[in-house]
């Protein structure tokens, strides 16, 4: 019999520390002890130091930067509990950085999310557990299951206090509008969209035009992630030409590799920039706001523990 029901255990990688103790917490417990840390070969090295044999064991491991060292991280911390006897391993990625990589959209290139998919059930997760996919159907690239959550009811509760009441969601692109659409849903407000096209492989943009009307009013631009900011700055500019008010920019996920965080801050037409920590994020600023998820992770843990619907935290 596992004996799950004794409650999680929570183990942290080095990805995201801070995030882990915050869930830890919240759940009112410390962190499971373990050592995780690289040898002078690069090599990975992990040690469990408490005893998790049939436990409910959650590891908490964002793909942050660096990327592949942290998935690797993820991939031994999993095969450590596992060979420790572990009744039950839940991969807690709030980030999944491939799921960018979902599909076949060039000859010759790979499906990316579909291998690390692979790589994280064959090491032994039972479950996964994710915030925001880029790619929905990145769900079904993995053979445990999947829970995958979401923060627009954090980021939504945060633009209500705002208490204004012209806001509209505008999409950056045609892709991202269904997600755009339930996130204008939950404030009221009316739908945008910027039609855009993408220079080949490069984070370069090429801004269109505007569907919707914007003029007078306070928009989100509202993303599942921001990279290095080039649609979000793109976006801004045709919106404030266009005539909106004030710009705001909204994502679950804030990558902000090398100084693109800066080169945002410093766009004058962008007022606030509105992110979760689902990854660390070092630069602090005035316009820079930083919404915690750890209670909404926390409390996934504790009802997947339960065995309580998961799904329900969002009805």
């Amino acid at each position: 019999m596992k004996n799950i029901q004794k409650g999680p255990l929570i183990i942290s990688g080095n990805a995201h520390h801070t995030l882990a103790e915050d869930i830890a917490s919240y759940i009112g417990q410390d962190l499971t002890k373990a050592e995780v840390f690289k040898f002078n070969n690069d090599n990975t090295f992990v040690k469990i130091l408490e005893n998790v044999r049939e436990r409910d064991v959650f590891i908490i491991q964002p793909t942050a930067f660096p990327v592949n060292d942290n998935i690797m991280e993820l991939l031994i911390m999993i095969d450590a509990a596992k060979r420790a006897s572990a009744g039950r391993i839940t991969a807690v990625i709030p980030y999944f950085s491939y799921a960018r990589t979902d599909k076949k959209d060039q000859p010759r290139v790979p499906i990316t999310g579909r291998l690390i998919a692979d790589l994280i059930t064959t090491a032994g997760s039972d479950r996964v557990m994710m915030m925001d996919l880029h790619a929905g159907q990145v769900q079904g690239f993995f053979s445990a299951t999947v829970d995958e959550l979401t923060a627009l009811p954090i980021l939504a509760s945060y633009f209500v206090e705002k208490k204004l009441d012209d806001w509209v969601v505008v999409s950056p692109d045609i892709g991202g509008t269904k997600r755009a659409r339930d996130f204008a849903n939950k404030l009221g407000a009316p739908l945008a969209i910027i039609e855009k096209r993408r220079i080949g492989n490069k984070d370069t943009v090429e801004t269109l035009n505007i569907i919707g009307e914007v003029k007078d009013r306070s928009a989100i631009l509202f993303d599942d992630e921001i990279n290095t900011g080039g649609t979000m700055i793109a976006g801004s500019k045709i919106l404030k030409d266009n005539g909106v008010k004030d710009v705001y920019v909204a994502a679950t996920h804030g990558v902000f590799p090398n100084s693109s965080l800066s080169k945002i801050i410093r766009t004058d037409d962008i007022k606030e920039i509105v992110v979760t920590d689902s990854l660390p994020i070092e630069n602090e600023n005035s316009k820079l706001k930083i919404l915690p998820i750890s209670e909404l992770l926390g409390e996934a843990i504790k009802r997947t523990n339960r065995g309580d619907s998961v799904g329900a935290l969002f009805l």
